[in-house]
């Protein structure tokens, strides 16, 4: 498939982390310098936040977090859909298929049932909502999309991924894993247009300016004994944030290994590897990717960029990479890239791009 045009939208409540910071500590009643320190090394320079920083005190529980998740999900994936289809030159009812991806609230009807009919799809547009695979639903999503579209090679697909992890934060929790997530991850959306191989999408040739990647493989590892890593405590007070301390030993110990093995199956060394589009999962993480494949020459400058101006927006960060990718380091055609993410589960997702 073809990636014809990705789009981040991010809310309209701006903070830097010093004000953030100051909320959090007050806010769950943690000593003001612990909070610091665990924020300051996140390297955040400031997020978008779903709500107004004073309107996060009446969250009183989880219905009322869960509400203001389905108000805001919606308006910013509306925006996000409305973006990327402008951008790729598409009516709404060209769309053929729609994967929905988030993983920081839930609705039932599920979300895309109600972002299709405020976007103008068809009444017959397939739909997959996917829940649950975190950080990492960005790099699968688009995976489902590769799948989809090669089964359907003349229909077009779109991948919409929300997460809006403010609303998460606990109030009453002063553990290291929440104060860490409170610093580290923000909200935000992002969509994805793709067409099929057979699809005339009427635009500019395949290699023109503006253009995105091919996806040409995708695949997917799931580690086992791995849960207790990431991923939430589901209960009364909503989604409790579960981050191990020792996350970044099982990336450094079993990346590596699988992303060359992936490569090489494709005829590809990690040398190779033209473009590097990256989830920024945090600072450590982002680290341990450099060593484990000697990217010592800015070839992680857009995951920086995206952690530091937006924060770590779980699914939706690796398509803003793959957005700034697109717009900011034109390829020539035919270069391959590789595009991957790790989530809970724990588990990686790798897409290989092709210029």
């Amino acid at each position: 498939m073809r990636v014809l045009a990705v789009n981040t939208v991010l809310p309209e409540h701006r903070y830097d982390q010093r004000q953030i910071t100051e909320r959090v500590a007050a806010t769950v009643k943690a000593d003001q310098r612990l909070v610091e320190r665990f924020h300051a090394a996140t390297r955040v320079s400031g997020r978008n936040l779903a709500l107004a920083i004073e309107d996060y005190d009446r969250l009183t529980g989880f219905t009322a977090a869960n509400d203001a998740y389905i108000t805001t999900a919606l308006d910013l994936a509306e925006r996000a859909v409305g973006k990327v289809l402008d951008a790729a030159g598409l009516d709404p009812r060209q769309v053929d298929h729609l994967v929905f991806c988030s993983s920081t609230g839930v609705a039932t009807p599920s979300l895309d049932a109600a972002l299709a009919q405020r976007t103008g799809l068809r009444e017959d547009v397939k739909r997959l909502p996917v829940f649950g695979l975190g950080c990492a639903a960005g790099a699968a999503g688009l995976s489902r999309l590769h799948d989809y579209l090669r089964a359907w090679p003349e229909q077009v697909a779109v991948l919409v991924c929300v997460e809006l992890c403010s609303l998460t934060v606990q109030r009453d929790d002063a553990s290291v894993a929440n104060l860490v997530g409170s610093g580290l991850f923000g909200d935000g959306a992002a969509a994805v247009v793709a067409a099929g191989d057979e699809r005339d999408t009427g635009g500019p040739p395949p290699d023109g300016p503006g253009w995105g990647p091919r996806v040409v493989a995708t695949r997917s590892r799931l580690y086992p004994d791995t849960a207790r890593l990431m991923g939430w405590n589901v209960g009364e007070h909503g989604f409790r944030i579960v981050l191990a301390a020792d996350l970044v030993d099982h990336v450094e110990a079993s990346l590596a290994g699988d992303v060359a093995a992936f490569l090489r199956d494709h005829g590809l060394s990690p040398g190779e590897i033209a473009s590097w589009v990256c989830h920024p999962g945090g600072p450590k993480v982002i680290e341990t990717i450099a060593a484990a494949f000697g990217l010592d020459d800015g070839e992680l400058d857009l995951t920086w960029d995206s952690l530091r101006k937006a924060g770590n927006l779980s699914s939706v960060s690796v398509l803003n990479v793959l957005e700034e990718t697109i717009a900011r380091r034109p390829r020539p055609p035919d270069a391959p890239g590789l595009l991957m993410a790790l989530g809970p589960g724990f588990s990686a997702e790798m897409v290989l791009l092709r210029w």
